[in-house]
């Protein structure tokens, strides 16, 4: 009778064993999943901070979304979103925003981007600009942008905006 015990008990050991791995491989293939959809997502976001469409950037943004450049007054709603994207690609024309990597901290995503163009737009001076910087995400229920706090080296970006003047 103790052997039958001792069996059952090494079965049931065994079993609790495998469930939790399988339990810890499903979660980390979910995990997995999820990086997967961010990464699509982030370079749609990429993509359409580069397509001169501020309604197709702004469609990232929860309705409510709210976007802030260096601690700068914040743009708060799509329509406000989309004036701010509006105001980038009218000053330059030929901007490109590429995804360098995606992070997670503290249950937000930040969004580490690679941003050139010309400044050729209305009273633009045709200087280039070429910075990294990063937003940091925080997301809704659908998977929407709630809040993106802008990251770039502002006196880099001024320097290079006014060079040679």
């Amino acid at each position: 009778m103790k052997s039958i015990h001792l069996k059952l008990r090494q079965i049931f050991f065994a079993l609790v064993f495998l469930s939790s791995g399988m339990m810890i491989a499903c979660q980390q293939e979910s995990h997995d999943l999820d990086m997967d959809e961010l990464n699509g997502f982030a370079i749609r976001y990429a993509a359409a901070w580069s397509s001169q469409d501020p309604e197709k950037l702004a469609s990232f943004y929860a309705e409510n979304g709210l976007l802030r450049i260096n601690n700068g007054d914040p743009s708060v709603g799509r329509d406000a979103v989309t004036e701010t994207a509006r105001s980038f690609m009218s000053a330059f024309p030929d901007m490109v925003v590429k995804l360098v990597e995606l992070r997670l901290v503290d249950n937000q995503v930040q969004f580490h981007w690679h941003w050139t163009g010309t400044y050729t737009g209305p009273g633009g001076n045709g200087n280039a600009v070429d910075l990294r910087g990063y937003e940091q995400w925080t997301l809704d229920e659908n998977g929407l942008i709630l809040q993106s706090l802008g990251q770039y080296d502002e006196t880099e970006y001024q320097r290079q905006l006014n060079a040679g003047q």
